[in-house]
């Protein structure tokens, strides 16, 4: 009689979809990841499953984040299930891995291998002397302006050859493709280049040089992404002219948060994964870690009503809690005033205050609460900004949280 089969330990913690998300190794795999799912559990775990089973060695990975610190993050979890550090892998964003690859590579695209990489700053100075050279008004149009137009065409792998008459708009009128030319001689004459020149001289380098492309289809044997809702169009054909080689690509994201549009985050990505893979694996994860009943039961019914979405429905295994309520509210003074309110009578039925949280889609909208809790006088925390109220109060001065780290910023 055949003995049972063991379980491997990092496995065990998997709920059923987790589990066929991490053993389902071959061939292309597209992870549909609800909020509070587990998504970075399932990469993580997967990344380690491949290595513990011997599919491939550490060089053999490509994995993608879009922070950095997701990528720490990833790298802290692997390290601790394989018990041995990660450094040196394929592990990071789009933007770190295109610049380690680009850097071996760099005279293919007339760089040097220590080329600088412009910030935003600098972009703006090198497009004002362009502006200046060709007798533009900058105060009509803008450096600012111009450096959108031009991020726009590099997040679609447009290099000035490529970029047709309908996309020339009617910046500065029409001189913004010579200013694009002119800009990318001028960084190429510097021997610098930005970010979005990153993945795009990767795509041209990959197109000059067949072999160097095969050479690292042949090497990354998995390619696993994170937050695949929100690559634009350089960043999916970087991906997929990798994984055309062995095909072995695992993409997680939630076709339900993209929100990165304006930044030329491309929905359709997701959308069209099984086109773009034929015979491609759809995972859904749907049981939620996160959130109450009635709170997954409000945002599911909000969400069926999203136009070009693959579907899912979220649920949990946890308590169904309070039902959601929503107020219609005159101002956002009348909104603090209401939320303060609530907040006072929750601390007079014992409630600690750090147990409440007040979430606000901008910065600026802090202020009003802010004002109103100075004259409650309830000692309170910002995050993820500046206070927008300076209070003389030594109490209020000594709860505000003035000196708060910036949020992470994507890709950079």
């Amino acid at each position: 009689m055949n003995a049972p089969l063991m379980t491997a330990p990092y496995l065990e913690s998997l709920n059923d979809s987790q589990r066929e998300a991490v053993e389902a190794t071959e061939g292309p795999v597209l992870v549909l990841a609800g909020a509070g799912t587990g998504k970075t559990r399932v990469l993580t775990t997967r990344l380690s499953h491949i290595l513990m089973t011997g599919k491939a060695r550490p060089q053999e990975l490509l994995a993608v984040t879009f922070t950095n610190k997701a990528a720490r993050e990833m790298k802290d979890r692997i390290s601790a299930l394989i018990g041995r550090p990660v450094e040196g892998w394929w592990l990071g964003t789009f933007h770190a891995l295109a610049t380690r690859l680009l850097r071996r590579h760099a005279e293919v695209v007339g760089l040097k291998p220590n080329f600088t990489i412009l910030d935003t700053d600098d972009q703006i100075r090198l497009l004002k002397q362009l502006l200046i050279a060709e007798d533009i008004d900058e105060k009509k149009w803008p450096a600012r302006a111009m450096l959108g137009v031009i991020e726009r065409w590099k997040d679609r792998g447009l290099t000035p050859d490529k970029v047709g008459a309908s996309e020339q708009g009617d910046y500065a009128e029409g001189m913004a493709l010579k200013l694009y030319r002119a800009y990318q001689e001028r960084l190429a004459a510097l021997n610098a280049c930005d970010f979005g020149d990153l993945l795009l001289h990767n795509l041209t380098l990959f197109a000059a040089q067949p072999t160097i492309l095969t050479q690292y289809q042949n090497q990354f044997r998995y390619i696993l992404v994170d937050e695949y809702q929100d690559t634009n169009v350089a960043q999916y054909l970087w991906l997929r002219l990798l994984a055309q080689g062995r095909r072995n690509l695992c993409c997680v994201g939630d076709d339900d948060q993209s929100i990165y549009g304006w930044r030329g985050a491309e929905v359709g990505n997701i959308l069209r994964f099984e086109t773009d893979f034929p015979g491609a694996q759809i995972i859904r994860l749907e049981r939620n870690y996160r959130s109450t009943g009635h709170i997954l039961g409000a945002a599911s019914g909000l969400i069926a009503h999203n136009r070009g979405r693959l579907g899912k429905t979220l649920h949990t295994e946890g308590e169904e809690g309070e039902l959601v309520r929503l107020r219609g509210l005159w101002d956002g003074e009348e909104e603090a005033r209401v939320v303060g309110e609530e907040i006072e009578a929750y601390q007079r039925k014992g409630m600690a205050l750090g147990k409440i949280a007040i979430l606000v889609r901008a910065g600026f909208q802090t202020r009003e609460f802010e004002e109103r809790f100075i004259k409650l006088g309830l000692p309170y925390r910002v995050l993820g900004g500046p206070r927008a109220v300076e209070g003389d109060d030594e109490r209020t001065t000594a709860h505000g949280c003035a000196n708060r780290p910036k949020p992470p910023s994507r890709q950079r």
